[in-house]
């Protein structure tokens, strides 16, 4: 047996994951409970392949954890084996009865309302493919983040990714409590919002999302006041439950309330077209993992207006090619 195999059976492939995964989380702690392991098990396994090597691969401080020239080198070099390693993995699946497997998914808040629904029914029905679900409103790097896949309301995505819709365009309305109705007359013209609180909704640039009409083929915008701003949609959701005052977001939020009595819409043939949606995007490689193809197949069937009932427990045919 050549001596260069000898020693490459030395390294075990245990110990090539936990390097790569304490490199990507700069942190023991937090690798370990990725890996689902102790942290003094990466430590010493970190031990024990810089020993058999005879270098250090990671400088480690109370705070940071970084790789080593050394390290930086053969994190350079493992990384495409890996993505080619796991690929070929992956290929195993599509002899599977089941689709399996493990996605990791960076979903905008946003979008959290509408699909987690779909994802329980999703999990419920493919009880082999496990979702990581992270929600965030900072933009996301698919690759450097290690994501299958993100989904957010529409917009474009970089030349090497593909983009797939997954829902029909977004309707809003202003909606009320009856018991805010009760003490103020409903606005007849998105005008007359001046003389009402509104809760307004911060959203992630920074500036107030703005309240959009239409008259005719004519959109425009009407400037809102209120007591109370929130950068978060179920906080102004609740709020304007409670009687709070008017509020302009997705239907989709609003639905359950509207259909259960607790908000009513106000200003209905003022509003604009159903505009923008959710899209899926993930890498144009080569081969997709066989979970993420059903999960888009799932979610362009399912996460539609007409279909969207949170409580509907039977799914409907799925596409999983």
């Amino acid at each position: 047996m050549p001596e260069s195999v000898k020693e490459m059976r030395k390294v075990q492939f245990s110990e090539l994951i936990e390097f790569m995964t304490v490199v990507e989380y700069r942190s023991f702690t937090r690798a370990a409970t990725a890996l689902g392991i102790s942290t003094a098990a990466v430590s010493q396994t970190i031990r024990a392949a810089e020993s058999r090597f005879g270098l250090r691969l990671l400088n480690r401080t109370t705070r940071h954890v970084e790789p080593t020239p050394a390290g930086e080198r053969l994190l350079e070099r493992l990384r495409p084996v890996m993505k080619e390693l796991q690929s070929a993995l992956e290929e195993l699946n599509e002899y599977r009865d089941k689709p399996f497997g493990y996605l990791r998914l960076a979903i905008t808040p946003l979008a959290i309302h509408v699909l987690s629904p779909l994802l329980v029914r999703f999990a419920n029905h493919y009880p082999d493919i496990k979702i990581e679900v992270s929600a965030d409103d900072d933009p996301v790097d698919i690759d450097s983040g290690h994501f299958d896949a993100g989904i957010r309301l529409g917009a474009q995505v970089a030349n090497d990714m593909v983009a797939v819709p997954v829902g029909d365009a977004i309707q809003r309305v202003v909606v009320g409590a009856p018991t805010y109705f009760d003490q103020h007359s409903p606005p007849r013209t998105p005008e007359e919002l001046s003389q009402h609180n509104c809760v307004r909704i911060r959203i992630p640039s920074g500036r107030i999302d703005p309240w959009r009409f239409a008259r005719g083929d004519w959109e425009f915008t009407v400037p809102v006041d209120g007591s109370i701003v929130f950068d978060d949609v179920e906080l102004a959701l609740r709020a304007a439950l409670s009687g709070g005052g008017l509020l302009y977001l997705p239907e989709s939020y609003a639905k359950a309330a509207i259909a259960a009595g607790g908000l009513q819409k106000t200003l209905e043939a003022w509003m604009p077209k159903p505009s923008d949606r959710f899209i899926l995007w993930y890498p144009s490689r080569r081969h997709n993992p066989a979970a993420l193809r059903c999960l888009v197949g799932f979610l362009r069937q399912n996460l539609r207006r007409e279909r969207l009932d949170i409580n509907a427990s039977a799914p409907s045919r799925l596409l999983c090619a």
